[in-house]
Parts: C-alpha cells; structure tokens; sequence
C-alpha cells in the first residue's frame, strides 16, 4: 500500500507517528488539552519539528503537564527551567506556560472543564477541510481569530491567531490532511 502522507511529514519515525496517530485526533483530555497549548506556545517562531523532539522533556520538565502544578511554579523554578537544555529556554516562552496554567484552571473553574470551553469554537466537533495540497491550508480562521480574542481576554499569553490555528490541528478541532494523505478520512485511511 503506497503510504502517502501530508507534505510537511518528514522521515523521521517520530514525525511520522505523529502525523499517522495524533495530529487531527480529536482530543478532549484536560491535561493533553494544555499540554498542547503549552507545546503550540513554545513553537512561535520555531518549527513544530523542534519542539515534538523536545515533547518528553518538555512533559519531565513541566511536571506532566499538570495545569494545577505548573499554576504554582515561582522564579527559582523558572530559573531552573532556563538552565535545562531539553527545552525552549526562552523566558517569555516559560512564563507563558505559567500564565497559562493559571488561566487554564480559571476557565475550567468556570466552563467544568477546558474541554467544554475550547471545543466550543468549532460547535463541538471537528472541522473536515478538502484540501487537496499543503498550500491550500490556512494559517489561521475566522474559528482561531475567535479563539486567540478570547484566550487573550482571559489571560493567556502566545495564543495569537496562527498559534491557535496549529493548536486546532494538533487537538483534532479541524482535521487539514490533504485529500491525498492516507490520513483523509474515508478510503484513503489506514
């Protein structure tokens, strides 16, 4: 079976198992829910390649990605993030992740769940495009515009438009395989 996938898919197995079994899966986990928000955040500026390379100690490092924990940590902690080379060391890029932790537990204070809150963006599911080429898809929406205002009004740091447009393809809120790549739901899948 000819295996073909999105054009940004590089050969590496980490790539590819990425692209084959997470990027456009539906999420509704809380906790992988921010840890996307925290990984999409610290790739501003950086390829998404980089980043998931650094995904497992970005999850040693960050405490799991625990919003509850990550909500709490002081300068010292910053500073130790800084210093560990299996992450982004940029300050900004740290500190967002607290902010974010912080507005995090805020909004699933007040929708139950961040789930709730987030999903609503696309009406609760996901978006299936028709793109026949990588050229095709969108940096960012109307639904991530939508999305970047409010998680701005509500505090969150690194959430502008295209950020929140690659958040909703990694969380499965539109679904940007090409009709070619194996990946397209219907006939094509594996």
């Amino acid at each position: 079976m000819d295996k073909r996938r999105c054009g940004w898919v590089n050969s590496d197995p980490l790539y590819v198992y990425y692209h084959d079994r997470e990027w456009g899966v539906p999420v509704h986990d809380d906790r992988k829910l921010f840890e996307l928000l925290v990984l999409e955040g610290a790739q501003a500026g950086l390829s998404w390649y980089t980043v998931l390379k650094k995904r497992e100690n970005y999850r040693q490092a960050f405490d799991g990605f625990d919003p509850e924990k990550v909500a709490v940590y002081d300068a010292a902690r910053v500073e130790q993030l800084l210093g560990d080379s299996g992450i982004i060391r940029n300050r900004l890029k740290v500190q967002s992740a607290i902010t974010n932790a912080q507005a995090f537990l805020r909004v699933r204070e007040k929708f139950g769940r961040f789930d709730a809150y987030i999903w609503r963006f696309v009406g609760g599911q996901p978006i299936l495009n028709q793109w026949h080429t990588l050229s095709e898809v969108p940096s960012a929406t109307p639904q991530s515009d939508a999305m970047s205002k409010d998680l701005k009004k509500r505090g969150f740091k690194f959430v502008g438009s295209t950020i929140c447009y690659a958040y909703m393809q990694a969380a499965g809120m539109v679904n940007d395989h090409t009709k070619e790549c194996m990946m397209y739901p219907g006939e094509n899948s594996i």
